[in-house]
């Protein structure tokens, strides 16, 4: 039997290394579990994070080869696909742009009802310019008849001339002084004079003017109500006043001022609708859309509006008189040739059209900055019309068109002087066919005052209703106290406290924008500081302590009432409307 050794062959080699790699296979088995015993605390462990580095390993290799394929995807034809299909839900934000469509309705609405409110203001202030003309001279005709009439008929313990009848005495008095003034002044020398100027000079001129005419009616009302007052004020109510001559002759002062300041803007006008080039009536046209800068941004709250709207119809009425001075003289210079007329009516045209145009704009955008509705107009025009429906009660407390003067700024009486002073230069009344004429123009402007006032009560009667203004027709007007009984000497003591809860009266506070202000229950005369004449007492004089805690009290609470808005002034609480800072104190 032949037996061969194992190592024995050609090549043992490969045996010996299985035989080397099997055994450390066995050996290897039997270490694992003395190993598995060692570190058997945390084997799972192990495992796990050599898993975790694993997928990791693998997961950067996949991360990597889907960056490659995302970059490899972006394209500019796929940009664009998508800018095209890109979609949006603007309902998301639906209050929004509900909001912003309710501006442009809001927007869209200002021209018809700002043009409401112009057109209601226009035919107010024609009424009170009319007036001047029509039934002023009756008035103050009937008032002579009986100043004189009234010795003879032995009615001496009777009064001699209702306080009414005095004040149409003295605008008829100032009317005929002012108008023998205006007599005297050339109005061919002032054109020339004005004519020789350049372009620019004209342009801050006329600003001047503007200006001027602003100030003049902010302060010229507060006169003739002064002498008003002063002629008519009761003799046991008799206070210190320098007297009614004085009063007189400062009314007549500014009336005459006045009436040559808008002679002088006439005149300007004039030269400008005169110019070949026509460069001045252009620069003089922009210069209402600069108004434009002034005003949209600034801050308007409901009564600074109402302000600024006046404001606007008395300029507008006031520029279509003026126009008509200009066409009055311009149709003299051309002895009264129609053909002329249509000469002048592109410019004539312009100046209207621009005027129009910029307080549309200036409306719209002063409302849409502000959040100020359309209907505010409808209590503007309330406003107006209870002006005009309460100086028709009896118990009335001012003349129409004194009211108007107060609300808009608007004063008949230099105006209606100046309009007089051209018409009778221009026109030459001769024989007795032209005193007919004459006589028939007066019983037509007559006829158009008493239409124009029936149109104008009736639409405010409607107005007021609509507005439900009625019961405040029959109440008394409360008089607005002076700046001097809210100073420190003037300033009642509050109540003592007693435990017991404040009941508010009602109807003390206002709710309403166009509210007239209610009348008070008479209150009982509160205990007031220590008297003194001087109120230099009180600013050297130390109070007690209790006295400096209740002022300081009062004038906190009168302070938080400035800031809180519900205690503003309402609209027919404001006397009268400056036409000069568009503020409201």
């Amino acid at each position: 039997m032949l037996l061969i050794h194992p190592w024995s062959g050609p090549d043992p080699e490969p045996w010996s290394k299985m035989a080397d790699s099997t055994a450390g296979a066995a050996v290897g088995e039997e270490i694992e579990p003395e190993k598995d015993g060692k570190e058997g605390e945390k084997p799972d462990a192990k495992k796990s994070s050599e898993v975790t580095e694993t997928q990791a390993f693998y997961g950067k290799k996949k991360v990597k080869k889907d960056d490659k394929r995302n970059l490899s995807d972006l394209s500019l034809v796929r940009f664009i696909r998508a800018e095209l299909t890109r979609g949006y839900f603007l309902e998301h934000n639906e209050a929004k742009y509900t909001e912003r469509r309710e501006r442009v309705y809001t927007c869209l609405r200002i021209p018809k009802e700002l043009e409401k409110l112009m057109l209601f203001g226009f035919f107010l202030c024609l009424d009170a310019f009319l007036y001047v003309f029509t039934l002023l001279p009756l008035r103050v005709l009937l008032a002579l008849i009986r100043l004189l009439t009234l010795p003879c008929c032995g009615l001496r313990g009777c009064v001699a001339l209702q306080p009414a009848q005095v004040c149409d005495v003295l605008k008829g008095f100032i009317m005929a002084l002012c108008y023998c003034m205006m007599s005297y002044v050339d109005y061919s020398m002032m054109y020339h004079l004005i004519r020789g100027q350049s372009v620019i000079k004209l342009y801050i001129i006329y600003n001047m003017l503007e200006v001027a005419d602003r100030l003049f009616s902010s302060f010229g009302q507060d006169i003739l109500d002064a002498l008003y007052w002063t002629a008519t004020e009761p003799k046991e109510r008799r206070r210190a006043h320098i007297g009614v001559i004085p009063h007189f002759l400062m009314a007549v002062l500014y009336v005459f001022l006045h009436a040559i300041l808008i002679l002088v803007q006439a005149t300007t006008l004039n030269v400008a609708f005169n110019s070949h080039n026509k460069s001045l009536l252009t620069i003089m046209m922009s210069n209402n859309f600069v108004e434009i800068k002034g005003s949209v941004f600034k801050k308007f709250e409901k009564n600074n509006l109402f302000q600024m709207s006046n404001s606007d119809i008395k300029e507008r009425f006031t520029n279509y008189v003026l126009l008509l001075i200009v066409c009055l003289r311009n149709m003299e210079q051309f002895s009264w040739n129609p053909d002329h007329l249509w000469v002048l009516f592109p410019d004539v045209a312009m100046v209207i059209v621009s005027e129009v145009t910029v307080d549309v704009v200036k409306h719209a955008f002063i409302t849409k900055f502000n959040d100020i509705t359309a209907d505010v107009y409808r209590e503007y025009r309330a406003s107006l019309a209870f002006d005009l429906v309460s100086s028709r009660q009896k118990n009335a407390y001012t003349d129409y068109s004194d009211s108007v003067s107060r609300r808009m700024g608007f004063i008949p009486l230099p105006l209606a002087l100046l309009l007089i002073r051209v018409v009778t230069s221009s026109v030459k009344i001769q024989g007795s066919l032209s005193f007919i004429c004459v006589l028939l123009f007066y019983l037509g402007m007559i006829s158009l005052k008493v239409l124009n006032s029936i149109l104008l009560l009736g639409t405010s009667c409607g107005l007021v209703k609509e507005a439900k203004m009625e019961e405040k027709l029959f109440q008394t007007p409360t008089s607005v106290p002076s700046s001097r009984t809210n100073s420190r000497a003037h300033r009642p003591k509050p109540p003592p406290h007693t435990g017991e809860p404040i009941i508010e009266e009602e109807g003390v506070s206002s709710a309403s924008v166009t509210s007239q202000p209610t009348n008070h229950l008479p209150e009982i005369p509160s205990p007031t500081l220590p008297t003194s004449q001087s109120d230099d007492h009180f600013l050297t004089t130390p109070d007690d302590e209790d006295d400096d805690k209740d002022i300081s009290t009062a004038t906190r609470e009168e302070g938080e009432g400035h800031r809180n808005p519900t205690n503003k002034k309402d609209l027919l609480e404001i006397d009268r409307f400056t036409i000069c800072g568009n503020r409201i104190d």
